[in-house]
């Protein structure tokens, strides 16, 4: 009953793809786009930043709390920023399989966090958390619910904080494991 081309390749994928290709459309239909991105300028930088500092700060929190792991440990799994897929092979690598199972999960329930909670967060913290909240995941998964619940106005933040946070994962995880 299912055509062959869904049951040999991952239909997940192609339902991303089609995704963000309406998102796309959204973001080339939107008059007002150009505007925003030129009224946010330099400070769009402040996202990332912002979500580096937040993400570092609570992870060492989370390290007093957990005598067994070290604050590099916990800062690794941290610096993943919901990159489940590579970050976890990196710690899995340097650290063991507890870690990285560990780094594998956290960033699962990262990125789940903000594709359940998202109307919440923006109600309660404002339309940038959830692209904060959403680190790596923010150019792709969760980009048509950051779209929908922060506006169409905030894609293109999103989509530039994804790809910096995501080209930042190896360079932070690699940092951490190697102190």
């Amino acid at each position: 009953l299912i055509p062959s081309f869904f049951v040999e390749n991952d239909i997940s994928k192609w339902f991303l793809y089609l995704l963000l290709f309406f998102v796309g459309i959204q973001i080339g239909t939107n008059k007002n786009i150009l505007n925003v991105t030129k009224s946010v300028g330099f400070k769009i930088m402040l996202v990332p930043l912002a979500t580096t500092i937040g993400t570092f700060a609570g992870a060492i929190i989370i390290s007093l709390f957990l005598s067994e792991r070290s604050i590099t440990d916990c800062l690794s799994v941290g610096a993943g920023f919901a990159y489940y897929s590579l970050s976890s092979i990196l710690i899995t690598e340097y650290r063991g399989a507890e870690l990285g199972t560990i780094a594998l999960l956290a960033n699962i329930i990262r990125e789940f966090f903000v594709l359940l909670l998202a109307p919440w967060i923006v109600k309660y913290f404002g339309n940038l958390a959830p692209i904060s909240a959403g680190g790596a995941t923010t150019m792709d998964t969760t980009l048509p619910i950051i779209s929908k619940y922060s506006g169409s106005d905030y894609v293109i933040i999103a989509l530039f904080h994804g790809v910096i946070i995501d080209f930042s994962v190896p360079i932070w995880v690699s940092l951490f494991l190697s102190l």
